[in-house]
């Protein structure tokens, strides 16, 4: 059985990315930045045969995964949205930046730094359980329609963290050591044995250009 390429990315910049401001699943759209980078992934992209773009639904992932598709040339692979692919939801701490959480709530901050596995952000937010429950249950089930194939995933910066933990057997409350960069390329194999990861955080698209001069995570 032929496994099935992943090209993982994480949507484009943000104002909010920029301010250090949680967005969660609210609905915020790509700076000048995030375009610039959503093209660079697409000229980056341009000749793989992608036979489909699966996307978060959330605005910021369409918008860059439509900018894949047309400046990869891959007019054939049709966007397709996914609720699956969602960012984490951190019910109130959405639209807040770093410093206000910690001043606000400063013992949810504390639960949320620690990386408790169960906790839950207050006012419906999903736990880190959750969260890789979902994204490994919407990987599995988008990889497996295209054995042999080549597709690519837009998400965010929560969903992309929980799928190198996976691929790396590593537990959700684990300190990281690994980017997550907006616009960066990871590469991964999946079976229906699982994930194996192949490369993760290539930004070369993005070094060998400036991006807007007006424009200086979440």
């Amino acid at each position: 059985m032929e496994p099935t390429r992943i090209i993982a990315v994480r949507h484009g910049e943000t104002s909010w990315n920029v301010d250090a401001r949680i967005q969660g699943q609210t609905d915020v759209g790509l700076n000048d930045t995030g375009r610039w980078q959503a093209r660079r992934l697409g000229q980056a992209l341009a000749g793989e045969p992608i036979s489909a773009i699966y996307s978060s639904d959330l605005g910021r992932a369409q918008e860059t995964a439509r900018s894949i598709a047309e400046t990869a040339g891959a007019a054939g692979a049709a966007v397709i949205p996914h609720q699956g692919l969602r960012e984490r939801c951190f019910g109130m701490f959405e639209g807040k930046t770093f410093d206000e959480i910690h001043r606000q709530w400063p013992d949810q901050a504390h639960n949320w730094r620690k990386r408790i596995p169960d906790w839950q952000p207050p006012e419906g937010g999903e736990s880190l359980l959750q969260l890789r429950e979902r994204v490994t249950r919407t990987l599995h089930e988008l990889a497996s329609r295209h054995l042999g194939e080549l597709i690519v995933v837009v998400a965010h910066g929560g969903v992309l963290d929980a799928i190198y933990r996976v691929a790396t057997g590593q537990e959700v409350n684990a300190p990281r050591t690994w980017e997550l960069p907006n616009g960066a390329i990871n590469r991964l194999l999946w079976t229906p044995q699982g994930f194996t990861l192949v490369g993760w955080s290539d930004t070369q698209h993005l070094d060998d250009a400036h991006a807007p001069a007006d424009e200086t995570t979440a």
